[in-house]
């Protein structure tokens, strides 16, 4: 039995660290869309115990490490399936980017891997398998634009925002989450104890942008700053580094604008740009 399926990155609009967690987490408040830069995955029930993953150009780490593997098992462990999965991922969206491609695969498998197992999991349950995995898993599980508080695994579904085109730029330096996280200086929180009230223009949501991690990542990656300035400069509405970085995306009204922009950044070499809308299932 076979089954293709795409993972979708994701960027962060908002993002604010409400503190450290006794379990070395981070209570976060974020506003997190799925965007339609995608990773495609192809997920194979096979006679051979056990979980291979491949990902051709790209080191994923012994089995027992990576996280699209960890998802095989446990799927496989909750039927009681002797048979193993093999993943064969196509990886589009790029590694240690802070748009949660690993996360995204993760999810994926889950998902598919509950269909093709016949498992019946409903999506509460997956999600909770998924934060066994990760922090980003539950809310690719999820499958909807999110507010996501705790450590990112209580999602509240959010609707109407503006309906735009992002300008995603990646330099190719890959950031690790860890140490952005371990190298943040937290500052007194914004209070978070009732939903904000979401954009609904183009230009509310460009002044709604924020990342508390950006301040870090900066410090070491400087081009973070200038990408930001140079997507302004291009017209964008808004832009902000996506999760723990490096990559920056900008916020556009029109379609052609964006795919302007996206054409000045075509010189840089080993750099990503895609044009993405929001992705809603």
């Amino acid at each position: 039995m076979n089954r293709s399926v795409l993972a979708p990155a994701k960027i962060n609009l908002c993002l604010h660290v409400l503190g450290k967690r006794p379990d070395n987490y981070h209570d976060l408040a974020m506003l997190m869309q799925r965007v339609s830069l995608y990773d495609r995955i192809d997920i194979s029930l096979v006679s051979r115990p056990g979980v291979r993953v491949t990902c051709e150009g790209v080191d994923l780490g012994p089995g027992e490490e990576n996280i699209a593997a960890r998802a095989g098992r446990r799927l496989l462990s909750l039927a009681g399936e002797r048979r193993g999965v093999e993943v064969v991922i196509d990886k589009q969206i790029p590694v240690a980017a802070g748009l949660g491609g690993g996360s995204s695969d993760a999810a994926s498998v889950l998902l598919a891997l509950n269909d093709m197992l016949e498992l019946g999991l409903d999506r509460q349950a997956l999600m909770a398998e998924g934060a066994a995995l990760g922090a980003d898993v539950p809310f690719f599980v999820f499958q909807h634009t999110a507010w996501a508080t705790g450590i990112g695994d209580v999602l509240e579904r959010v609707d109407d925002l503006p309906a735009v085109w992002y300008v995603l730029v990646n330099p190719g330096q890959a950031v690790s989450t860890a140490w952005v996280y371990r190298n943040l200086g937290l500052t007194s929180p914004p209070d978070m104890t009732k939903l904000p009230r979401f954009p609904r223009t183009l230009e509310d949501l460009g002044g709604f942008l924020h990342n508390d991690l950006e301040r870090v990542t900066v410090v070491r990656y400087p081009l973070i700053a200038q990408l930001k300035e140079r997507l302004l400069a291009l017209g964008a509405a808004g832009a902000l580094m996506s999760g723990s970085g490096p990559t920056v995306f900008g916020l556009f009204g029109d379609e052609g604008v964006a795919r302007v922009a996206a054409a000045a950044f075509a010189g840089e070499r080993g750099w990503r740009v895609a044009v993405v809308q929001p992705v809603e299932s």
